[in-house]
C-alpha cells in the first residue's frame, strides 16, 4: 500500500522550508504544502468497514463472547513487522489481497522494536522450551538479570537519584508486575507502608496521596483513585479516600497540597492519555524538593515516557539531583508487547518493604524477564539510540512546522519530546477527526485527552516513515480546514 510516494510526502512535509504560502485565505492549501496538483489528496483508500465478509463474521461472533468495553472499527489486523502492520482487507493497490497500515501507536507506546521482531521471536521460543514458569516460590535465572539491568542502565545513564560512582547492586531494587496498571498498584501499597514503618506515631494520619490533573495511572481501583477523570471514575465510585488533586504546574498552593499527612505523591513527568502535557522543570524541582519536606516518597510514573521514547532511559534522567524521585514505575516497551511491569524503588523505601509486602502470580516469570531483559539491552545500545535520537530530530522538524502552516486548527507549539509527541489542536472535535481521516489513509495515529493526537511510534521508525506518516498528516489538515475545523 502507497498512499502518497515518498517524493509526494516529502514534497508535502517540505514545502513549506521551499515556502510558506498559506494562499489568500491564510491557511494551507494543497500547493501551498507542495502536493502535486494531480495528487488526490482527499482519496480514502482504507476504508474501516471493507473487510471482507469472513472477517466481519468473525467480529460478530466475537462480540457475542467479548465483555464490549473497546469502541472499534471493523479491522482486524492479522500480522505485522516493523512499523506496519496488515489486514486481511482487499486493497487496489495491493497484490497480495492485504491492506498495510503504517503504524504510529507502536501498540500504545508498546512495540518499541515493531511489529514482527524475529531475535524477540527466538528468545521467547528457546525461552519457553526451557522453562516459562514455576512461581515465586523459587528463584530464576531472569528476574535478577533484568532487574539488575534496569537499575545498572540507570545509574548509567542518569535516573531515581542513583550515583554513577556508588558500588553495584546498591541505591534500588526492582519488584516485577504484569502491567503498568499492577506497578502503580504496588506503588501505592509500598507509600502508605513507607509512610507507616517510618513515621509510627503518625500511622494513622499520614495517609494521604497526591495526584495531578489530567493523570493517567490506570483502571484498577488504587491507580483509578489517582486519575482524576469523572468518565473513568464516577461510575466505580466509591474509590479510595484520602487523595488529593493538584494542578500540573501550578506553584501556589502547594504547599498546602502536600502537607504532613500526605505519604506519597504520583505524578507523570510527561502525561501520556492526558494529553502529552510535560511537567516544567521548575515545578518539578519545587514539588520534589516539596515532598521530601513533609516525608512523603515521591513516584514517577513512566510507563510511557520512559525507557527511552524520550531519548533518554527516563524522562527524568536529566533533573538535577533534587527533583530525582523515589519509585518509578514502568511496563509498555520493557518486553515490546510480551506483559510485564516493574517497580524500581530507592533503597531507602525498599527497605521498609519486607517478606509478605506485596506479591504476584505471574510476575518475574523467566519468560517474561528473559524477553524484557532481550529487550532493554537492544535499546540501550549506542548505535540504536543514537539512530533513534537522530530520527527523532527529524520528525520534530517536521511537526514543528504544523502550527505555522496551520496556525488556525494548531493554536500552539508541538508537545512532548523524542518519540512521544502530541499535536494540540483548537476545536475539540479535531483530535478524533484527525485520527479517523489518517486511518482512512493508512495510518495510524491516537488521540490523547481532550485537545490533542498523540504520535508515538516505534524506537526503530524510518526518516522515510516519518515522510509519509507527515505527508498523509498534513492532507488530512488541509481537508479539515476546507471543512471548517480552522475557523474560531
Amino acid at each position: 500500500m502507497v498512499h502518497f510516494s515518498v517524493s509526494v510526502c516529502r514534497q508535502a512535509r517540505s514545502g513549506v522550508a521551499r515556502r510558506l504560502q498559506l494562499g489568500t485565505r491564510g491557511y494551507a492549501t494543497p500547493a501551498s504544502i507542495g502536493l502535486k496538483p494531480n495528487t488526490s489528496y482527499k482519496a480514502v483508500t482504507h476504508f474501516d468497514d471493507n473487510a471482507p465478509s469472513s472477517t466481519l463474521d468473525m467480529i460478530h461472533e466475537h462480540t457475542s463472547y467479548l465483555l464490549n468495553t473497546y469502541a472499534r472499527p471493523s479491522i482486524l489486523f492479522t500480522h505485522g513487522k516493523g512499523c506496519k502492520l496488515y489486514t486481511t482487507s482487499p486493497s487496489s493497490t495491493s497484490e497480495s489481497g492485504v491492506q498495510e497500515y503504517l503504524d504510529f501507536t507502536a501498540g500504545i507506546a508498546v512495540n518499541a522494536l515493531g511489529h514482527g521482531d524475529e531475535q524477540i521471536a527466538e528468545v521467547m521460543r528457546d525461552q519457553q522450551l526451557k522453562l516459562s514458569h514455576a512461581s515465586n516460590v523459587y528463584w530464576n535465572e531472569w528476574a535478577g538479570e533484568l532487574a539488575k539491568l534496569l537499575i545498572e542502565n540507570t545509574r548509567k545513564h542518569g535516573g531515581l537519584g542513583l550515583k554513577a560512582d556508588s558500588p553495584v547492586g546498591t541505591g534500588a531494587k526492582v519488584f516485577f508486575s504484569n502491567s503498568g496498571t499492577e506497578a502503580n498498584e504496588g506503588a501505592l501499597k509500598f507509600v502508605r507502608k513507607y509512610a507507616k514503618e517510618a513515621n509510627p506515631s503518625m500511622a494513622a494520619t499520614k495517609t494521604a496521596i497526591v495526584c495531578f490533573t489530567n493523570a493517567f495511572h490506570g483502571r484498577s481501583m488504587g491507580a483509578l483513585s489517582v486519575t482524576p477523570n469523572p468518565k473513568y471514575q464516577d461510575p466505580f465510585a466509591p474509590l479510595i479516600p484520602n487523595v488529593r488533586v493538584g494542578e500540573l504546574n501550578r506553584h501556589e498552593g502547594l504547599e498546602e497540597l502536600i502537607d504532613e499527612n500526605v505519604c506519597g505523591v504520583i505524578i507523570e513527568p510527561i502525561q501520556g492519555e492526558g494529553g502529552l502535557n510535560e511537567g516544567h522543570r521548575e515545578w518539578m524541582i519545587k514539588l520534589a524538593k516539596r515532598a521530601r519536606e513533609v516525608g512523603a516518597v515521591l513516584i514517577y510514573d513512566e510507563i510511557q515516557c520512559g525507557l527511552y521514547r524520550t531519548g533518554k532511559m527516563w524522562a527524568h534522567s536529566d533533573f538535577p539531583a533534587e527533583a530525582q524521585p523515589d519509585i518509578v514505575t514502568m511496563a509498555k516497551p520493557l518486553a515490546n508487547g510480551f506483559p510485564i511491569g516493574a517497580i524500581m524503588v530507592r533503597d531507602h523505601v525498599a527497605e521498609k518493604i519486607s517478606v509478605g509486602s506485596h506479591g504476584t502470580t505471574f510476575g518475574g516469570q523467566p519468560l517474561a524477564t528473559r524477553v524484557g531483559a532481550h529487550v532493554l539491552s537492544r535499546l540501550s545500545e549506542p548505535a540504536f539510540l543514537a539512530n533513534m535520537n537522530e530520527t527523532a530530530a527529524y520528525l520534530a522538524t517536521l511537526l514543528d512546522r504544523l502550527p505555522k502552516l496551520f496556525p488556525t486548527i494548531i493554536p500552539e507549539p508541538i508537545r512532548g519530546r523524542g518519540l512521544m509527541r502530541g499535536i494540540p489542536f483548537a476545536h475539540p472535535d479535531a483530535p478524533a477527526e484527525l485520527v479517523k481521516r489518517a486511518r482512512q489513509r493508512g495510518v495510524l495515529l491516537l488521540t490523547a485527552g481532550k485537545d490533542a493526537v498523540r504520535l508515538v511510534p516505534s524506537l526503530t521508525v524510518t526518516k522515510e516513515e516519518c515522510d509519509h506518516a507527515m505527508g498523509v498528516v498534513e492532507s488530512c489538515l488541509v481537508t479539515m480546514q476546507e471543512d471548517g475545523f480552522g475557523k474560531q
